[in-house]
């Protein structure tokens, strides 16, 4: 089983024990009055509070929502709401170093050693009384009623120490009950609840991490601590580890049973997506992974980040996203580039808020992860082959050439890796706006991997393309790691005689003061020659398509900084709006 290692040494039981979370006490007095209204409807948050050894720890800030400005703080010591009974506390020891995520948790406080197995036992010879639900909703209820049933609440139940917390030095209460019956205290009720729910319903130990819209990515690189990826802290360790190697092989069986996609020695790897849209890989066994079992976990993002988040996170500024949008709304082609986890899909998201509301966009992944707010959106996803069944198998080749008869108006591709490119470049001279992501540094090896072996996409074909946006992984002139829009280019046509490709840079990122350049001001080949004409523009004052661009980036601005939009469906509907009235 999974442990809980705290960073720090918890108080011993006596002196945390019994006290309540009320005016008449200092430390409650001490706190904001967010922090005591989330005390007294959480006991545990309030219990482990009083466990801290605030003379080392201090006592942490209390945040409702985190800011982009919280990661730039020298020391980190700050707790946050997940959703429902769940808190995370983000906390560095003095002196440096790399912060701990804590999940705080209904029973992280409490001693379950000894009642939790008498009420599974009792619970294993209890199963129809979970009836036939069928949701996890309705199993998670019927988990409650059955635990309740079980459960005497009195207070001479198991005492409240941490067992399970490494630091904890607490006694190990015991339960008195009959076979039938266990008693507990209204503490330890709570906690089996949620406890026994987290591990039937929920994906176990990682359950408030799946559960925490601030984590992107969370991985075990074997046994030891598991690490997640913050958008606000970044690569930041757990408190969650793995101290053997039969612990962590029977979570990852069970992770991939509960996924319906188990893992053997024989088939130890495993490509999967959970039930919140999250893409998971799992590598079973030491034979195959040295250091043990591992997997990692890519969240599924939920609301989708808006263009003006990313503005906001320095991704690109109010002009790019204006560009963007005038690209976007005329139809040009646009492929988004760069590494892995380099934002590519975060920016391909945003940017269909440009898109009119009464288009159809057909959608093509292997894995689903793109999120059109379009009420006409046709959503394909691939299905992998099934061994000895090799006609079960729909690529993505087969779902883009599907897509060609549907009458989309925009057709997005995930992922661009093989041989659908071609597809997508012919989709793209029959009069379909295309989208998609791939991977590449720059437009050169962009043109060298479209052009080349597996895709083969014909050279004179490569100017259907039109927008090529690079998007990065960099580190800024502080040292601190982020994701930038680098630059934002055109491509203008293939010289078949000297064999070489023309493209223009329209927007430059400059790393040494972290700003854009519109590079590409009063040069740009498709403002000019194709989007000034298809707005009307004349061709002797074709100059002018400058200033749509600036009059949106101003609009943007505003609605971010004055008017404080930001959510993607909002910003959404504002546009839609404003398209409709001839204000965008």
């Amino acid at each position: 089983m999974p442990i809980t290692l705290l960073p720090f040494e918890h108080k011993e039981e006596a002196e945390s024990s019994g006290r309540n979370p009320d005016e008449h006490d200092e430390l409650y007095r001490s706190l904001p009055e967010a922090f005591q209204v989330a005390c007294q409807e959480n006991r545990h948050l309030w219990e482990y509070l009083c466990q801290l050894p605030l003379d080392v720890v201090a006592v942490p800030e209390y945040c409702t929502k985190l800011k982009r400005s919280h990661g730039d703080l020298k020391e980190h010591n700050l707790i946050y709401p997940v959703g429902g009974d769940i808190f995370v506390h983000i906390y560095a020891e003095p002196g440096g170093g790399r912060p701990h995520y804590i999940p705080i948790e209904p029973g992280l406080t409490q001693d379950l050693s000894t009642v939790l197995p008498m009420v599974e036992e009792i619970m294993s010879g209890k199963t129809s009384d979970l009836g036939e639900a069928e949701s996890d909703e309705e199993r998670a209820e019927a988990l409650v009623g059955l635990v309740e049933k079980i459960c005497i609440e009195g207070r001479n139940g198991a005492s409240a120490a941490s067992s399970n917390v490494r630091s904890a030095k607490g006694k190990k209460g015991k339960s008195k009950g009959n076979e039938d019956k266990v008693q507990v205290t209204p503490e330890q009720l709570k906690a089996l609840k949620y406890v026994i729910v987290r591990e039937k319903v929920g994906m176990g130990v990682i359950d408030p991490m799946l559960r925490d819209s601030y984590i992107e990515d969370l991985s075990c690189s074997g046994v030891g601590h598991l690490f997640v990826e913050h958008k606000v802290f970044k690569g930041i360790e757990a408190a969650v580890a793995f101290e053997n190697h039969d612990d962590l092989d029977s979570f990852v069986l069970r992770l991939s049973e509960s996924i319906g996609k188990p893992v053997t020695l024989r088939s130890p790897i495993v490509d999967a997506t959970l039930p919140d849209g999250s893409r998971i890989n799992i590598v079973f066994g030491r034979e195959v992974s040295r250091r043990g079992s591992n997997f990692t976990i890519r969240k599924f993002g939920g609301t989708p980040l808006s263009i003006l988040d990313l503005v906001d996170f320095g991704s690109l500024n109010y002009e790019m996203a204006a560009y963007l949008s005038l690209m976007i709304e005329e139809g040009m082609n646009m492929f988004i580039v760069g590494e892995a986890a380099s934002g590519k899909t975060a920016l391909l998201n945003a940017v269909t808020t440009f898109m009119p509301l009464k288009h159809k966009i057909v959608s093509i992944e292997d894995t689903p992860e793109l999120q059109v707010p379009h009420a006409n959106w046709i959503r394909e996803v691939g299905k992998a082959p099934i061994p000895g069944e090799p006609k079960a198998q729909v690529d993505m080749f087969d779902l883009l050439k599907a897509a060609l008869r549907q009458r989309p108006d925009v057709i997005i591709v995930g992922e661009i890796r093989g041989e659908e490119g071609a597809i997508a470049f012919g989709a793209m001279q029959t009069g379909h706006e295309v989208l998609s992501t791939f991977h590449a540094s720059n437009v050169e090896k962009l043109i060298q991997r479209l052009t080349g072996y597996p895709i083969n996409v014909p050279k004179t074909y490569m100017d259907n393309l039109n927008v090529v946006v690079c998007q990065n992984n960099v580190k800024l002139a502080s040292g601190e790691a982020a994701r930038r829009a680098t630059s934002i280019n055109e491509i203008v046509g293939y010289d078949s005689v000297a064999n070489i490709f023309s493209y223009v840079e329209v927007f430059r990122w400059d790393a040494i003061s972290d700003s854009f350049d519109f590079v590409g001001k009063r040069n740009s080949y498709l403002l000019e020659e194709k989007i000034a004409m298809m707005r009307g523009i004349p061709s002797n004052e074709k100059w002018q398509v400058y200033s749509v661009v600036e009059r949106r980036a101003r609009i943007l601005e505003k609605l971010h900084k004055d008017k404080g939009v930001t959510d993607f469906y909002e910003l959404l509907n504002v546009l839609a709006k404003a398209q409709q009235e001839g204000l965008f």
